[in-house]
C-alpha cells in the first residue's frame, strides 16, 4: 500500500495558491486513477481517498490542519492504515526550487518548509520520499509568508499543472 499526501491549505481563498501545490497535484492525482472518493474524514481531518496506482492500493490525503499542523494528520493515517514511512510520499510547495521545476527528494531536512517540519516532528523520521514543486521568484522584495499564499496567475498555473503530470508519472 502506498500513502501519498498532498499539503496544502484548506479553504477557497487558499485554493490555487503557491503553497497548495501538493493539494493540486493530489486532485490531479486523483484524477488519473480509479478511485473511491472518502470525502472528508474527521477521525483524520483531511480529505481522504482511496485507489489503485499501477495495481497497488493508493491513499491521497489532503490534510485539513492547515499547512503547519500537516503532521497530525500524517501520523493518524499512517496509524490507521498501518502504512510504513517509507511507503509514503509527501508532495509539497518549495521556495529552493525554480519555479517550473521539481525535485524528489528523501530522508532530508525540511529545509525551513513548515509544513514537512510537522510531518517529522510528529512521526519521528525524515525518511521519506519527498516531492518538491518549484516555486522559487525572482522577485524576493515580497515577503515569503505573502508570496507563498499568492495565487497562481493564468499563465503559471498553465507550467504548474504540466509540472504536475509529471509528477503524476512518477508516482
Amino acid at each position: 500500500m502506498k500513502l501519498i499526501i498532498g499539503l496544502g491549505n484548506p479553504g477557497k481563498e487558499y485554493k490555487k495558491t503557491r503553497h497548495n501545490a501538493g493539494f493540486l497535484a493530489v486532485d490531479r492525482i486523483a484524477t488519473g486513477i480509479q478511485y473511491s472518493v472518502c470525502g472528508i474524514q474527521s477521525k483524520f481531518n483531511a480529505e481522504v481517498s482511496e485507489g489503485i496506482v499501477d495495481n497497488e492500493k493508493t491513499i491521497l490525503v489532503k490534510p485539513m490542519t492547515f499547512m503547519n499542523n500537516s503532521g497530525q494528520t500524517v501520523k493518524a493515517v499512517l496509524d490507521y492504515y498501518k502504512i510504513n514511512f517509507k511507503d509514503m510520499i509527501v508532495i509539497h510547495d518549495d521556495l529552493d526550487i525554480p519555479f517550473g521545476e521539481y525535485k524528489i527528494s528523501k530522508n532530508k531536512n525540511s529545509g525551513g518548509h513548515k509544513g514537512v517540519q510537522s510531518i517529522i516532528d510528529h512521526i519521528g523520521t525524515k525518511d521519506f520520499t519527498r516531492i518538491r514543486i518549484g516555486i522559487m521568484t525572482e522577485n524576493k522584495k515580497i515577503p515569503t509568508e505573502k508570496f507563498v499564499l499568492e495565487k497562481f496567475r493564468k499563465e503559471e498555473m498553465e507550467i504548474v499543472e504540466k509540472i504536475i503530470q509529471k509528477v503524476y508519472k512518477k508516482i
